[in-house]
């Protein structure tokens, strides 16, 4: 593990005992964290320099995280997980919809976290396991190691996120995958997954893909059973 490229975390969060104890946890498993306390220096930091993972808090002074997430979607890649205290579960899929990759509900525990913010990096980095191998089908090619994604030779715009749910459900095409396969699939648990986060997350993907009309051609819904990678659909 020592030849490992150190984490770098920024953490966006207006209760200061939270950060610092987050900070503190984080730290002691040898990652590199940064925290800012409004939205505002939260974004200019993001934007200033390269983090592996950000930690978002959705309700924040200054600018609030909804709109930092929109604004960090609009120029970055790296992958943000949204936490909030807010129990409903319309704040969490205008997080995603928003551009999030996932969420934590406070208060939630510091392991969960680093497992999460893990996972991540493994992801971005390229380090997932048995999934090095480049992915064709049909007229989609998958790259795991670049983390990039073409279709029709033209490239995708895919959050780390998006590309591990397109890459699960491509690599099973032909399979009807439930959304709690999916969340394994792709985040390495179903641990805290809502449904909706599963749609809202296919909904962007079909977007970007230019599925969204119907017939669907590529990501098919099975009602009462999850989602399905047509193989065939786009050639």
């Amino acid at each position: 593990m020592e030849n490992q490229p150190l984490i770098h975390i920024l953490i966006i969060e207006d209760d200061r005992r939270l950060a610092q104890l987050i900070s503190e946890y984080l730290q002691s498993h040898g990652l590199v964290v940064r925290v800012e306390t409004d939205g505002e220096r939260g974004l200019r930091e993001a934007l200033r320099h390269r983090y592996d993972v950000i930690l978002l808090d959705l309700g924040l002074p200054g600018r609030d995280g909804i709109s930092v997430c929109q604004q960090l979607r609009g120029h970055s890649d790296i992958p943000i997980l949204i936490t909030t205290a807010r129990g409903e579960e319309a704040d969490k899929v205008l997080g995603l919809e928003v551009g999030a990759d996932d969420y934590i509900a406070k208060p939630y525990s510091p392991r969960e976290l680093l497992a999460r913010i893990r996972a991540f990096t493994r992801r971005m980095r390229g380090q997932v396991g048995p999934r090095h191998a480049v992915l064709q089908v049909g007229s989609l090619c998958l790259e795991p190691e670049a983390l990039q994604a073409t279709l029709d030779s033209s490239r995708l715009d895919l959050t780390s996120y998006e590309f591990a749910l397109l890459y699960a459900l491509a690599s099973n095409a032909g399979q009807v995958l439930s959304r709690e396969r999916l969340m394994e699939l792709a985040r390495g648990s179903s641990d805290d997954a809502f449904d909706r986060s599963v749609d809202v997350h296919i909904s962007r993907l079909r977007q970007k893909l230019g599925d969204n009309s119907r017939p669907v051609k590529m990501i098919r819904t099975v009602r009462g059973a999850g989602y399905q990678f047509v193989a065939g659909g786009r050639q």
